[in-house]
């Protein structure tokens, strides 16, 4: 008889939906939450053939504790939580969940160019400052309210997520010009247009990332690529906070350089309280709790694979395997 897999949800309470059970033998314990200090001991204790974490890292140190281990189910799309390396060399599955955001980001993407277009924290602190109650008109001017329609929209990466800000962006009357690794197959039939980095960086009205964050792609935004976008630009950033210089962006925003920034990231979640960005007190800079990804409907179809990821390794087909 087939010994029943051990699984361990190192922090259960990061994915707020039904998680049914996997279809198969299996013994299951979860953690609404796990400090990395304690990660390797808890699957250790548990001998755990599969791990589930959202964002609980899995270093080479922890994997080295871990000689049950099969399977890491990460909860998320982002796998730089774990050691990739020795994950292979230890023969370790690694599977992640792919294209479950492709509706919750673009529209908080968009929820963010579009407070900052229109001013929206600004007018807050006029309406609140009773300037509009003293206004000798019938509405309150100050801040320039800028359309989407007729911008160029310069997107850094275009995978699921990156192809459906540009589908919204064309609805709104926007062009879109894309850098990416691979060449498109499709740009024109999505009609978007390829573009170097340096065209997207000096010629976008709004800059977008939808990056995963690797050594080449950390600090790809810094002071140098700053001064080099139009002063009237806005950096959107929903993907790895890693991916942009926060200081440089913070001494940006303060200069004028860029004309404002929403992100949804930081490098280091939850942020120390003397991060750069969290105390930046700017109308033209919006900062979320890494939000983006998280509608009940998103979540849910998270859950979803991540059980269909364990139920399909475990069957001898593993999906969304990350190499």
């Amino acid at each position: 008889m087939t010994e029943a897999h051990r699984i361990v949800f190192l922090d259960r309470d990061s994915v707020i939906a039904n998680i049914r059970k996997p279809a198969f033998a299996h013994e299951w314990t979860e953690y609404p939450a796990t400090a990395h200090a304690d990660a390797a001991a808890r699957l250790r204790d548990a001998r755990a053939t599969i791990a589930i974490t959202n964002k609980v890292k899995l270093r080479a140190e922890d994997l080295a504790q871990l000689p049950d281990l099969k399977m890491i189910g990460v909860a998320a799309t982002g796998t730089d939580i774990v050691d990739l390396a020795v994950a292979r060399e230890r023969g370790i599955v690694v599977s992640n969940i792919r294209n479950y955001a492709v509706h919750t980001l673009p529209e908080h993407t968009f929820a963010l160019m579009l407070a900052l277009r229109r001013q929206l924290v600004a007018y807050r602190a006029d309406i609140e400052a009773g300037l509009w109650q003293k206004s000798e008109r019938f509405c309150l001017f100050g801040h320039p309210v800028s359309d989407l329609a007729g911008s160029r929209l310069g997107l850094f990466g275009y995978g699921a997520l990156g192809r459906s800000v540009a589908q919204i962006a064309r609805a709104f009357g926007m062009e879109v010009i894309v850098h990416t690794r691979s060449p498109l197959a499709d740009a024109k039939a999505d009609g978007v247009r390829e573009a170097s980095f340096d065209e997207v960086l000096e010629t976008s009205d709004i800059i977008s990332l939808h990056l995963p964050l690797t050594d080449k792609t950390r600090n790809m935004i810094s002071a140098k690529e700053l001064i080099r976008m139009k002063r009237s630009a806005l950096l959107i950033n929903t993907a790895r906070g890693g991916l942009v210089d926060e200081t440089a962006l913070a001494d940006a925003l303060r200069a004028g350089v860029i004309a404002g920034a929403g992100f949804d990231v930081l490098t280091q979640e939850p942020p120390p309280a003397d991060n750069v960005l969290l105390n930046l007190r700017l109308p033209n800079f919006l900062l979320t709790p890494h939000s983006a990804w998280a509608s009940s409907q998103a979540m849910q179809v998270l859950a979803d694979q991540l059980i269909d990821n364990i139920e399909a390794w475990q069957a001898g087909t593993p999906r969304n395997v990350v190499t």
